[in-house]
């Protein structure tokens, strides 16, 4: 994605974006084990038992391979290397592309009563796949149920919905010399074109991943899957990262893959 003074975020209304669009969940029911240790207390009159849920507190793991959970930014967020430290990054309720800045969230840290005190998130910032912690106060956070699987060699793009495979189609990879990054990553922007038949094709997603190779580009290079005006490339290794798709899929992927939906890429 090389020029994205020219890419539009996509209108609030039509992103499957997750705070506005999936049910936020309170984040006692995102943690894994969470509530084993539930328990009952009788009032003094002894009319009504209330349940009084316990955790361990400590850091638990989020998600699963069939649900993802995403955290957006309220106003202002700041990420650490370890709770309560020294902030190494800053981030703001959008993007520069004023798209709602999100998040993949990877892990909480609980309290006694099960509520979470601070997540940590993967960030889509260099280096690739650097992770922090945020304020859980500073985020809303909801689940995500697609995942995205990109297998290089075999040049395909797999989408899945529920752990489910429902969209397979083959793409376009970066190039030898500019070469489409490996990793765990998340989509962290939905992008409309300005003009729909351009290079970016009728929609992009952005990834939380960077080139490479390209660190000299607009907004450090930034890696993303999006339509194209060369559907001879489908099929090869010619991009300068991004993945490339058919107009009429990545236009189906845009409308299944919400904001923090898991991206794999793999060799």
């Amino acid at each position: 994605m090389t020029n994205l003074g020219r890419l539009l975020p996509a209108k609030l209304g039509e992103v499957r974006h997750p705070r506005l669009l999936l049910v936020s969940v309170p984040a006692v029911c995102l943690l894994a084990a969470c509530g084993a240790s539930a328990r009952t207390q009788q009032g003094e009159s002894g009319a009504a038992a209330h349940a009084v849920r316990h955790c361990r507190p400590g850091t638990k793991p989020v998600g699963s391979s069939r649900v993802a959970v995403a955290a957006v930014v309220v106003n202002h967020a700041r990420a650490y290397r370890r709770p309560g430290r020294r902030p190494f990054a800053r981030f703001g309720r959008v993007n520069v592309n004023r798209f709602p800045t999100t998040f993949q969230v990877l892990a909480a840290v609980r309290r006694r009563d099960c509520s979470a005190s601070w997540y940590r998130v993967q960030l889509p910032i260099r280096p690739n796949g650097v992770t922090g912690f945020i304020r859980a106060r500073t985020v809303e956070v909801a689940r995500v149920r697609t995942r995205i699987l990109v297998d290089l060699s075999a040049r395909r793009l797999t989408l899945f919905r529920r752990g489910k495979p429902v969209l397979r189609t083959t793409v376009a990879v970066g190039s030898r010399a500019t070469p489409t990054p490996t990793g765990r990553y998340y989509v962290n922007q939905r992008l409309i074109p300005a003009d729909p038949s351009g290079p970016y094709g009728p929609a992009a997603l952005g990834v939380s991943a960077f080139s490479n190779v390209l660190t000299g580009w607009t907004q450090g290079g930034p890696i993303g899957i999006h339509g194209t005006n060369e559907p001879w490339s489908i099929g090869r290794a010619v991009s300068n990262g991004c993945i490339r798709l058919r107009n009429p899929v990545l236009k189906r992927l845009f409308s299944e893959a919400r904001a923090g939906t898991p991206v794999i890429i793999r060799r």
